[in-house]
């Protein structure tokens, strides 16, 4: 397992080894956004690099949109691109370590980021972190890689017996509006904590 912590996260954004970043907001989260007329969630993107999501939501009226990534210097280019962001609203710190209650949680591959040992911790910490009733929305990838991560993939089949044992599944689903280079690889999840 490769110790995936804020020195090697850090390492990926100053060397511009970032495959990951699409260099906007993606399309299912931003769709998903605006069809949201409450803005008074509280809304948390966890591993959220240089916050493409987190911008858009908040130009879109969700002042209560958090940001988590473990690495400084995504954080920081947020910051400088972003100054009227609340900065009591940027934390950087260990997803597994943070503390907080949201409504919403946007999903922008994070899972896909961690080791997959990991992942019924992530359920676990989601599920802790989101108010009752609250959401998980957001994109996975659908197809397992065939060099070794991160990113980490999975399939469908996986992710359904994973999640189903923490959250309601409202949609867990191939995602229909991809980035074109990404279509057919990525999964739509929209869970609740119930």
């Amino acid at each position: 397992m490769k110790i995936l912590n804020e020195a090697y996260w850090t390492e990926r954004y100053r060397s511009g080894y970032t495959g990951w970043d699409i260099g906007y907001a993606s399309y299912p989260l931003t769709q998903y956004l605006d069809q949201i007329n409450s803005k008074d969630l509280k809304v948390l993107i966890p591993g959220a690099g240089n916050g493409y999501e987190a911008a858009f939501a908040y130009q879109k009226g969700f002042s209560k949109t958090h940001i988590l990534d473990i690495s400084k210097l995504p954080l920081t280019t947020f910051e400088d691109k972003f100054p009227d962001f609340p900065k009591d609203q940027i934390h950087q710190v260990d997803f597994f370590d943070h503390q907080g209650s949201y409504d919403l949680i946007l999903e922008q591959t994070f899972f896909c980021a961690l080791d997959p040992s990991l992942r019924e911790k992530y359920c676990s910490k989601m599920k802790r972190l989101l108010k009752p009733n609250g959401k998980l929305v957001g994109v996975l990838f659908g197809v397992e890689f065939e060099r070794e991560g991160p990113p980490f993939g999975g399939k469908l089949e996986e992710y359904l017996q994973l999640f189903e044992k923490y959250f309601t599944i409202r949609k867990l689903e191939p995602c229909y509006n991809s980035i074109p280079q990404r279509m057919g690889s990525e999964v739509f999840i929209h869970l609740v904590n119930q």
